[in-house]
């Protein structure tokens, strides 16, 4: 497929929409299913003008599925609520850790009985397919920084939590393939990929989310704010948080979605402050300045989305009608219908969260442009060739049924929901207000 021809679909691709955005809303799909079913159109499944092969350009897919995922994980912390409270995020943290721990057990018995992968490889699968998506859940993600709506809260922070959480699981199938050191005893697994990474990640990004909010509150009490370009200001933050996160052996994916939510806590505590008549050393200046995290949401919401059409457009471009094997939608299936509703249901009381809030939460553990990620970082590891087509293949099918089912029932299911959350609060449908954290809607 030309250049010329390339940029011809995805621009007459994004023309339409623009255009017919109004719609495309009515509709009962989402925007992703109609990427999906273009670039099926276009690929080797229908008219075979385009194929894109994920195995030879594994490389180049790392890099835009890289990008995609942190751009989604700054987007999602960044409309976080505030304040960040302990009982809040118990739910989002049990689903981001304990959840996908679960998830990726059970992932790894239906890989290595049922499929007959070697344990390695059904590890690594399971470390691949287990975390949510952050990148092509935006459907049923936090809508905005006022969105209090529990069940968006809960799946959002889960996606941005656990993209990082499942690293170490992927890892460890890595090191059982014999391309990655485990240590003795898997001691290097446990202290470095497991404990180090994950609690170094998180800490690295409370941290820098809180200088940098910090460094602009003093630059406006300075007058030297002027001209602050709050888009770049994001942007760089991402790649300097990443890039240190690298540095340390320390998982990116964490660091830069707390170092949004620590940003965006930040700034709220800072302009908090400065209106307190109490604090006098505060200038009004900060109080009235706009906020990182909110001037440049916009922003990178349409960064995510364009990604989101490149990406797609490639996943359908690489479908072949024999992908369909019965391996591959046996293994969506049980993820779908199985793994992820179990582990919901096992991990999360009764008191965390109401039986219809965890039917909810358990469907919609979207899978996607992450997953993509971490196969392609597993590829790029060494994977046997044998191996590698066998588990992108299987990849490539969830991430697909997971865009349409996923697709197809959210617009039903969130109607449902928001019905049945009015009628248990005594409201009328649209009617604003909060309920505790233990309830059904958050404060924010």
């Amino acid at each position: 497929m030309s250049t010329a021809v390339w940029f011809l679909l995805v621009g007459a691709l994004l023309l339409a929409l623009g255009l017919t955005a109004g719609v495309v809303r009515r509709l009962p799909v989402t925007t992703a299913i109609v990427y999906l079913l273009a670039g099926v159109l276009v690929g080797p499944s229908i008219l075979h003008l385009f194929h894109f092969n994920p195995l030879e350009e594994a490389g180049l897919l790392r890099i835009i599925t890289e990008v995609a995922v942190l751009l989604s994980l700054f987007t999602a912390g960044m409309k976080m609520p505030v304040p960040v409270t302990a009982v809040r995020w118990r739910a989002p943290v049990l689903l981001a850790f304990a959840a996908m721990a679960v998830t990726a057990t059970l992932m790894t018995a239906f890989g290595w009985y049922i499929l007959g992968l070697p344990i390695g490889a059904a590890v690594l699968l399971a470390g691949i397919l287990a975390p949510t998506d952050p990148v092509l859940a935006t459907e049923v993600q936090t809508r905005h920084p006022g969105d209090r709506d529990r069940l968006r809260f809960s799946l959002t922070c889960e996606a941005g939590m656990n993209d990082g959480s499942a690293f170490p699981v992927v890892m460890l199938g890595l090191g059982l393939l014999g391309l990655h050191e485990l240590g003795a005893g898997g001691w290097r697994w446990f202290a470095v990929d497991l404990v180090w990474a994950t609690t170094a990640g998180i800490a690295l990004g409370i941290v820098a989310g809180a200088a940098l909010a910090h460094g602009i509150a003093m630059l406006r009490r300075r007058g030297r704010d002027v001209g602050l370009m709050h888009d770049f200001i994001a942007l760089g933050f991402i790649g300097t948080v990443y890039g240190l996160g690298v540095l340390i052996d320390a998982w990116g994916f964490l660091a830069v979605f707390f170092a949004a939510v620590s940003l965006r806590e930040t700034e709220h505590r800072l302009i908090n402050r400065a209106m307190d008549p109490l604090a006098p050393r505060q200038s009004p200046d900060v109080a009235d300045a706009p906020r990182v995290t909110d001037n440049s949401l916009g922003f990178n919401e349409q960064l995510e989305r364009l990604s989101e059409v490149v990406l797609v457009l490639l996943l359908g471009g690489s479908l072949f009608l024999d992908s369909w094997s019965w391996r591959a939608v046996a293994t969506a299936l049980f993820l779908f219908l199985a793994a992820r509703p179990l582990a919901v249901l096992l991990t999360l009381p009764v008191r965390h969260m109401p039986l219809r809030l965890r039917v909810l939460t358990g469907w919609f553990g979207v899978r996607g442009i992450g997953s993509l990620y971490y196969l392609m970082y597993a590829i790029q590891h060494g994977l046997l060739e044998e191996i590698a087509l066998e588990l992108l293949h299987i990849t490539l099918i969830v991430v697909t049924l997971s865009i349409l089912c996923h697709g197809v029932s959210v617009k039903p299911l969130l109607t449902w929901w928001g019905s049945g959350r009015d009628r248990h609060a005594g409201r009328s449908p649209g009617d604003s207000g909060a309920e505790s954290p233990e309830g059904e809607r958050i404060g924010g």
